[in-house]
C-alpha cells in the first residue's frame, strides 16, 4: 500500500516499482492524503477545478501502474495536520486492505520537504505501529469489521539514508508515462526538462547497485 500526500507522490516515488510488483501479481492500493488543490500555475485555476483534475490524473496513472484500488481522503493540499481524524483514516486504510508493505515519503528528511510530505509520513508510522496493530486502538472500526493488521515492514521514499534499491530499468518508461498522466503538474516543463530530471536521480540511484535506473528508500522492518 502506497501512502502519498499529493496525487503525483506515487508516480515520482515509487512507480517503477509499482509496475514490477503488480506486473508480477502483487495487489497494490494507493491512499491519496490530500486532494492537490494548491498545486498550479494557472491563474485562471480555482481550487475546486484542480482538484477535480489531479484525481482524474491519479486515477490514470495508478490504472496506467496496475494499482487495484486508489482511495482519495480529500484534505487540503499545504494544509495536512496530524490529528486523530488523519491517523484514524490511515488506519483504517491498513485495516481494510491489509498490506504486508507500506510505502511513503520519510519524514525525518532534513531541509528541503513538503510540510504535506512530513506530516504524511509521520502519521503513517504512528498508524502502523501501534495503532493499526491493537484492537483497542480505533475500537469503533472493529464495528465496521476491520480487525487490526500488522504491517510487516515500510519503505521511505525520499530519505536521506537510502539503504534499500530495488532496479526498474525496465519499467523506468513506463514511470515517465505514469508521471506524464499529471498534466496539471508536469505540463508546465518541457518533457524533455521532465525526463532528464526523473532520469538523474534514477539514475543516480541506479549506481549504488550497478544497474542503469533504480528508486531508493529508507526500509523500516517492523519489530513484533
Amino acid at each position: 500500500m502506497v501512502v502519498a500526500a499529493h496525487p503525483d507522490d506515487p508516480e515520482f516515488g515509487v512507480a517503477g516499482c509499482v509496475a514490477r510488483w503488480t506486473e508480477q501479481g502483487d495487489q497494490v492500493y494507493f491512499v491519496i492524503c490530500t486532494n492537490g488543490d494548491k498545486g498550479s500555475g494557472d491563474p485562471d485555476m480555482t481550487s475546486e477545478r484542480l482538484a477535480g483534475i489531479r484525481e482524474k490524473e491519479e486515477l490514470a496513472a495508478a490504472q496506467m501502474l496496475g494499482v487495484k484500488e486508489v482511495l482519495f481522503l480529500r484534505h487540503p493540499d499545504g494544509d495536512l495536520d496530524y490529528t486523530r481524524e488523519l491517523r484514524g483514516e490511515v488506519v483504517r486504510a491498513i485495516r481494510k486492505f491489509r498490506p504486508d508493505v507500506i510505502i511513503t515519503s520519510d519524514p525525518y528528511r532534513k531541509y528541503f520537504w513538503h510540510h504535506d510530505h512530513r506530516i504524511c509520513g509521520q502519521v503513517v508510522l504512528d498508524a502502523v505501529y501501534p495503532y493499526a496493530r491493537d484492537h483497542l486502538s480505533y475500537p469503533e472500526q472493529l464495528k465496521e469489521g476491520l480487525t487490526p493488521h500488522a504491517v510487516k515492514e515500510l519503505l521511505l521514499w525520499g530519505s536521506d539514508e537510502p539503504d534499500t534499491f530495488f532496479d526498474i530499468t525496465d519499467k523506468f518508461d513506463q514511470k515517465i508515462a505514469a508521471l506524464k498522466c499529471h498534466h496539471s503538474q508536469v505540463g508546465r516543463h518541457a518533457e524533455k526538462d521532465l525526463r532528464e530530471w526523473v532520469e538523474t536521480r534514477a539514475r543516480e540511484a541506479g549506481q549504488k547497485i550497478g544497474v542503469q535506473y533504480a528508486e531508493q528508500f529508507h526500509r523500516v522492518v517492523i519489530p513484533m
